[in-house]
């Protein structure tokens, strides 16, 4: 299943960021799922991604630590849920390892990825939280600025491999 062409929050919890990147769908898609990839355009720059453990497959689980300006680092577990290959991923905080419900789940993401033509992909990302307080905080915190140059990242990433 892919996204409609005009992908908004329908649901209160929800934050969306639509883009078209000059990249195929593919090379998008593998910047997402690659763990030597990953960490290159993740955390929105001046933060890094010091570590990358993906086992990119539903029931796999990921854990990716983000570093702070300051070097904090800021651990994030989690399970995919759906992975169609190059069309879509849908993974979430809410359990870690081996299905083992988290303390304090906080979002659920749905990544698709559709030719958009002439190379180029249609990138939509939906963070489905768990709380209005949550969706709240995660906007407060700055998802639009924070995911969209992390997407200006992974297309000049994806351009490259």
């Amino acid at each position: 299943m892919t996204a409609t062409a005009t992908a908004v929050p329908v649901k209160d919890r929800e934050l969306v960021l639509t883009r078209i990147i000059n990249a195929p769908r593919e090379k998008v898609y593998r910047c997402w799922t690659d763990a030597q990839l990953l960490p290159k355009w993740f955390a929105p720059l001046p933060w890094t991604t010091p570590s990358a453990k993906l086992d990119v497959r539903a029931g796999g689980t990921s854990f990716i630590t983000m570093r702070s300006p300051e070097g904090v680092d800021y651990p994030n577990s989690g399970v995919y849920l759906e992975v169609v290959p190059n069309e879509k991923l849908v993974f979430t905080d809410a359990y870690t390892e081996a299905w083992a419900p988290f303390e304090k789940p906080f979002m659920t993401v749905v990544l698709t990825f559709e030719d958009a033509g002439a190379g180029k992909t249609k990138y939509t990302a939906i963070a489905r939280h768990w709380s209005l307080e949550d969706r709240d905080a995660h906007e407060k915190m700055g998802f639009q600025e924070g995911w969209g140059q992390c997407a200006d990242q992974l297309e000049a990433l994806a351009k490259t491999i």
